[in-house]
């Protein structure tokens, strides 16, 4: 850290285009997926960006209609006193859970991971009928 204060003090404009500093610490970045979740046909979809990460490091739950994806991304090769320029990838564990609506089936959800996407199909039930109350 104080060299991170030295750098500043001396150039305190050279810091503007530096990633957050933890990440020039090779695995100290936060692993984070990009997830799009919508509705298609008759079921949710939830897409997460995944890249770097095999499906034997990937974990998909559903409980009480939250989805839970867990999954790590480990370091390829052993890292050792490189003169690194920049480090941008990040290492580590992650966790994203998802609130789904209440009219769907978790127990007929299916995933499939391809080219770093994962992809978990949750089928839809019959709509919820809403009903109107009159207030009195």
């Amino acid at each position: 850290m104080e060299r991170y204060f030295d750098r500043f003090f001396r150039h305190p404009f050279s810091l503007m285009n530096q990633p957050w500093p933890f990440r020039e610490v090779p695995g100290m970045g936060e692993v984070s997926p990009s997830v799009d979740i919508f509705e298609e046909g008759g079921d949710m979809v939830v897409k997460a960006e995944l890249p770097g990460i095999s499906k034997e490091n990937l974990n998909v739950t559903i409980t009480e209609n939250t989805l839970t994806i867990t999954g790590e991304k480990k370091q390829e090769e052993k890292v050792e006193k490189k003169n690194y320029h920049r480090i941008e990838r990040s290492y580590g564990s992650f966790t994203r859970s998802f609130r789904l609506p209440d009219n769907v089936n978790g127990d007929k959800a299916r995933a499939s991971f391809k080219d770093g996407v994962l992809e978990v199909r949750v089928p839809k039930t019959k709509e919820t009928k809403q009903k109107k109350i009159t207030v009195s």
